[in-house]
């Protein structure tokens, strides 16, 4: 059996099916068992009529007492009968379902599913799903509830599941070693794998769950750990020299370093003078100053006689970088050089000469530097910045342009601890968690769409005192025709209508890395008044004069990227505002605009908004060339995720490489898992 085969070959799968299937991302036999239910309704256990609440989902057994009436409404039908339990009786409604009139006989038993409407003392069951006498298609059970597509009914992907499970139950191989099975007291494989789609009980589902997180994590956990013991056991690093001092940077600054960047600058100070290879994440919330410790570094490698490379994703920032190094370098005789896709043909020429020739010190740019004719002399240090934007492979690929150079990886984005355990297990952490002095607080304020007008006229006032604004626009899942659709709507609403007197544009993720700088430069030099974006602003262009920023439809965000959003303002010395304009009434919409208005502090916006919508959409993990967590979700599945931790540690202690017999199939686990990302 070959989990690989397209899921077109299952039974109860045709043409149409393969299509709403793939929509789901399920295109194998492999994608289809491991795509698990999001919930599950138990319809095993009958409650009496007399017992029933309002708004309740219940299995009644009842008795049916009177033939099937039809009442006609506007366009449609409404279907009604009485059914009895042994308490009370009730009315069973449908709409427009007319065929049920051959399907119910008086006096026959059925079994019901369906939620309870009460009015004056009267139970009516809604839309009920139904089995006879003994049949247990849809009630008697735990039934899963699948994350589905428009056109894809629950019943459908069930049959489909059932077909599935049926095809692959007992030919499953297993994956974990018969000791991890044992001493974790995990359950086999295969057994597993049914019960997670169709549990007799709850106790069922709970033991097949630990099973697949616990592989899920531990797979991740052991390809990481076993990427840093590589790092951990080359002795053969550079070892940068003692008597090059970061002091001497530092005390040229016109500012003060935090303790927090000092104590950050000390770690990362003892990881270049060892002659181990330096591989450190540095995590600071926006503007928390990681710029000026990349800096420091950089001094440090090009002052021990080697060449720095600095690598962020957008030309802008780039050039805003290059800026900055320049203007504090340029007296300790620092060469700086930009590489960036819009160069002339012959200046990039001439660089490359003079980099390859040891000519520049410290070269900053974008992707391009991991071209292929980009050579350096001498590589000892690699910055990158925003890493989620590379991933693995990418930093793989420049670091290959040295000799075992050491490596920093900066991001704004807060990550919780134990999620940052898990998308840079292979690096050491460090945590700038202090803002420098001089940042503002800013002003964050949640509204509906009624207040539209206000916020309109508060964007007024701010725009003839001289400042700009930014109005990002709401954010279209997994669609970006209608994202481009929302951005160009919304320009030519407020450039029409709302702020005709005013200078609007729009920038979007589709448009040419050159013409998104262009416009993010005049914006910067005070040419637009209020630009609309999409999330391409995220990362960080500093734009002092801006000190608005609204977003539309801010539900539709999750927190941390609410807030990588927001710290595009509030860059200068004017008091800054974010408007959050949000729709909808959940209690869960509420407390997630509310953590925004509460708090400045990244690292508790990031633990919330792990807490309130789960590990999955946490920010695409797949962008960090990590495979998707199907099933787990890191906020409740610390206590098995330290166990996985525990479990990887031991394993690679006695065997690094996993070449022992007994471990031969969790050498398989990752090779499946990771292969396309990191070299095994």
């Amino acid at each position: 059996m070959d989990l690989e085969n397209d899921v077109k070959y299952i039974k109860g799968v045709g043409p149409n099916r393969v299509q709403l299937l793939n929509k789901l991302g399920i295109y194998t036999l492999k994608d289809l068992i491991t795509y698990y239910p999001r919930t599950y309704e138990d319809r095993s256990k009958p409650k009496a009529l007399c017992e029933c609440q309002e708004g309740e989902e219940v299995l009644i057994e009842a008795v049916i007492c009177s033939r099937i009436t039809d009442i006609r409404m506007s366009g449609r039908t409404m279907q009604k009968m009485i059914i009895r339990d042994e308490t009370m009786s009730a009315t069973a409604m449908w709409f427009n379902q007319n065929y049920l009139k051959s399907i119910f006989k008086v006096g026959e038993k059925y079994r019901f599913y369906g939620k309870i409407s009460m009015k004056s003392g009267k139970i009516t069951l809604m839309s009920p799903v139904f089995d006879k006498g003994e049949q247990e298609k849809n009630t008697g059970r735990i039934i899963p509830i699948y994350p589905l597509t428009y056109k894809l009914s629950q019943n459908t992907i069930r049959k489909i599941m059932e077909n599935a499970i049926q095809e692959v139950y007992g030919k499953l191989q297993e994956t974990l070693p018969e000791y991890i099975l044992k001493q974790y007291n995990l359950q086999e494989i295969n057994e597993a794998t049914k019960r997670i789609h169709f549990p007799e009980k709850f106790e069922d589902f709970n033991i097949a769950r630990k099973r697949l997180v616990f592989e899920e994590l531990f797979s991740v956990q052991l390809a990481l750990s076993e990427l840093k013991n590589r790092y951990l056991t080359e002795e053969d690093g550079i070892k940068f020299s003692k008597d090059v001092k970061m002091s001497e940077v530092i005390n040229t600054l016109p500012f003060k370093l935090t303790k927090a960047q000092l104590r950050v600058l000390e770690e990362i100070d003892n990881n270049m003078e060892s002659n181990k290879p330096m591989n450190r994440l540095l995590q600071g919330d926006v503007g928390s100053g990681k710029t000026v410790v990349a800096m420091c570094a950089a001094y440090k490698a090009v002052k021990s006689g080697y060449q720095a490379a600095i690598m962020v994703p957008t030309a802008i920032l780039a050039t805003q970088h290059f800026e900055n190094f320049q203007k504090m370098l340029k007296d300790l005789n620092i060469k700086c050089e930009l590489l960036i896709s819009g160069i002339s043909k012959k200046k990039k020429e001439e660089l490359l000469q003079r980099l390859v020739e040891g000519k520049i010190d410290i070269l900053i740019g974008t992707h391009a530097i991991l071209e292929e004719n980009v050579i350096f002399k001498n590589l000892g240090l690699v910055v990158t910045d925003e890493q989620h934007r590379f991933g693995v492979k990418q930093r793989t690929k420049i670091v290959e342009k040295g000799q075992k150079p050491d490596v920093l990886v900066m991001t704004a984005t807060p990550i919780p601890r134990t999620l940052a355990l898990i998308l840079y297990g292979d690096l050491d952490i460090s945590i700038i968690d202090e803002l420098p002095p001089n940042r503002k607080k800013i002003e964050t304020f949640a509204v509906n769409k009624s207040m539209t007008d206000r916020v309109n006229n508060f964007i007024k006032k701010q725009i003839e005192q001289g400042r700009q604004a930014y109005v990002v626009c709401p954010l279209v899942e997994e669609n970006e025709e209608m994202d481009l659709k929302s951005v160009e709507k919304l320009y030519e609403n407020y450039k029409k209508e709302v702020f005709p007197e005013y200078k609007v544009d729009y920038i979007h993720g589709k448009m040419r890395p050159k013409e998104k700088d262009e416009i993010m430069e005049r914006f910067k030099r005070g040419e637009i008044d209020i630009l609309i974006s999409t999330t391409v602003i995220e990362v960080g262009v500093d734009v002092p004069n801006s000190n608005i920023m609204v977003i539309e439809n801010a539900e539709r965000f999750g927190l941390a990227q609410l807030h990588q959003l927001r710290g595009r303002v509030g860059r200068g010395e004017y008091k800054s505002y974010c408007i959050l304009k949000y729709e909808g009434k959940g209690e869960v919409v509420r407390k997630r605009m509310k953590v925004m208005c509460d708090t400045n502090d990244g690292f508790i916006i990031s633990e919330k908004d792990l807490e309130l919508r789960g590990s999955g959409d946490f920010f695409g993990t797949a962008q960090h060339g990590l495979p998707e967590f199907k099933i787990a979700n890191l906020f409740e599945d610390i206590p098995i995720l330290k166990l996985a931790q525990s479990a990887a540690e031991q394993i690679l202690l006695k065997d690094p490489n996993l070449n022992n017999e007994e471990n031969r199939l969790l050498k398989n686990l990752i090779k499946d898992k990771f292969s396309d990302r990191i070299e095994i």
